[in-house]
């Protein structure tokens, strides 16, 4: 049994920095991406047809977790993957002084194959299956076994590191299936199961309740994607390495979610777990089978949760919406072509309102490459609204890059700023240059935040750009001494909105800071 990683990890427990101390994806192990294998025909929607159990009340909770386990189990599937360790080269031991033979006898060992293991649930009687991207990443095999042990070959369909959902296929008839339910109707508090094969104990059922749901910004560092979805429901149903990919199942027994992360300090349950959402995977599976690829819709805008303070400059009196922070680096960007601008903040998709950034992405994600959406917003207190044509979003993430070109800031030396409680210095070109900042987005580098001041925790010294200043607005070129006079303007309380570029997530955002607070 081996322990879960990151992509381009070696093999142990890796922990993205979370909330808790890590996110750890709940797997065998972790391989690097590869592309997509060789699509399949297959008509999705016949995948949808497996009737539901029949409801039950709170007192039969009992003997239903029973008639799940016993339907269910059947259709969960223990996969185990296989990566080819590069082959030791061949030394010839001619004229080898006496002694060195058993020296160069090890190089001549051929390394073992490196193995990890994860979970996944059959969706079709021909053989379709449901798991998570990692943990069939990078595989050279890919390995199945049921619950009646019987042991298949998989062929990995295709995957999607933005969603961490993948399809793997095995040659079968009349196998057993999972019944898919609708993960936005169910409620926090609710009974679900968690089935899979963690620690190595295959078809261990696990339950819980559903903790929360749309859980995003706290699980931010968990994908790498600039085009990452997260949309993730928690439970507290144990799910430990090996969980990877299994099915998270409602009382009806229904999926409702991939379970796919946990939240821990040590690798091992503790007490939180995450699974992707099935309405989500659906939609993945069914562009991953039909196209070959996800068609994915987007605005091409950065976007995140909103703070009090955010709120407070966009006019909004309740703390809700989806805040912009600019284009998408590098790539067209519908929203910002319909006049959406870093600093707005998205309060409804066609009429229906938007609360957080899971609950935006949900609304897109309903929709098609090329359907015109009316996105409504506010900007420093007053409402817009905008159509805006969605794109499909690149197959392969496109970073933005350029070359630092000389300005005129020989005046600028670094400076403090006591109100906002950052120190700032003009960037050279050398530096442009070896951090790949974009000429679009070069500014005053963050060297310093105070720990007492506004700016901490919201701006990151060495990585952080500030490129605008958005509120108070102003046209003045941003230098040390442009960035002076746009802070004269405002008293203690004032909110400055600032267009800030990180550098290393090459990605723009909207940071409001209350001056003097």
């Amino acid at each position: 049994m081996t322990k879960p990683s990151f992509p381009r990890a070696t093999l142990g427990v890796v922990a993205a920095i979370a909330f808790i101390g890590g996110l750890v994806l709940a797997a065998g192990f972790n391989l690097t991406p590869f592309g997509y294998a060789a699509q399949q025909k297959a008509d999705p929607t016949k995948m949808l047809a497996t009737p539901a159990l029949p409801g039950v009340s709170v007192a039969e909770t009992g003997n239903a977790f029973v008639t799940i386990a016993e339907k269910e189990t059947p259709a969960v599937v223990s996969i185990v993957t296989e990566r080819n360790a590069p082959k030791a080269s061949n030394r010839s031991r001619q004229n080898v002084p006496p002694g060195f033979d058993e020296f160069f006898r090890q190089f001549d060992q051929r390394p073992q194959p490196e193995e990890g293991s994860g979970s996944g649930f059959i969706v079709s009687s021909d053989g379709y299956i449901l798991t998570n991207n990692h943990v069939v990443a990078d595989a050279d095999k890919v390995t199945v076994t049921l619950l009646d042990k019987r042991v298949f070959k998989a062929k990995v369909v295709g995957r999607d590191p933005s969603t961490d959902v993948a399809v793997i296929k095995i040659d079968g008839s009349d196998l057993p299936t999972l019944p898919m339910g609708d993960d936005s109707k169910e409620k926090v508090g609710e009974w679900v199961l968690a089935i899979g094969n963690p620690l190595g104990l295959d078809f261990t059922v696990t339950a819980g309740i559903i903790s929360a749901k749309g859980r995003s910004r706290e699980l931010q560092g968990l994908m790498r994607s600039q085009y990452a979805i997260l949309d993730y429901i928690q439970t507290d149903a144990a799910i430990n390495p090996g969980n990877s990919g299994g099915p998270l199942v409602n009382i009806r027994g229904e999926v409702i979610g991939i379970n796919s992360a946990i939240a821990s300090q040590t690798g091992f349950y503790s007490g939180y777990g995450f699974a992707i959402p099935i309405t989500l995977a659906k939609t993945v599976m069914s562009d991953i089978i039909q196209y070959g690829h996800v068609r994915r819709a987007i605005l091409g805008v950065s976007i995140q949760d909103l703070r009090p303070e955010d709120a407070q400059a966009a006019g909004l009196k309740e703390i809700r919406g989806a805040l912009v922070g600019g284009a998408s680096p590098g790539q067209d960007s519908p929203a910002a072509r319909a006049g959406i601008e870093a600093g707005d903040v998205i309060v409804a998709i066609d009429g229906q309102p938007v609360d957080r950034v899971a609950q935006l992405q949900r609304l897109i994600r309903s929709h098609k490459p090329g359907d015109v959406v009316t996105v409504d917003v506010m900007r420093f207190g007053t409402k817009r609204s905008y159509k805006v044509k969605l794109i499909e979003a690149p197959t392969d993430e496109q970073l933005a890059s350029g070359q630092g070109r000389g300005e005129d800031d020989d005046a600028d030396k670094p400076a403090s700023y006591d109100k906002l409680g950052i120190s700032v210095a003009p960037i050279s070109d050398e530096l442009a240059s070896r951090a790949e900042i974009p000429d679009t987005e070069r500014g005053l580098a963050v060297v310093d935040v105070d720990a007492t001041g506004p700016a901490f925790r919201q701006l990151q010294p060495q990585r952080d750009v500030i490129v605008k200043v958005l509120r108070p607005e102003s046209d003045t070129k941003l230098t040390v001494n442009g960035l002076n006079n746009a802070l004269g303007k405002v008293r203690d309380g004032d909110i400055v909105s600032l267009l800030v570029y990180d550098t290393q997530a090459k990605a723009t955002r909207v940071v409001n800071l209350r001056v003097g607070g």
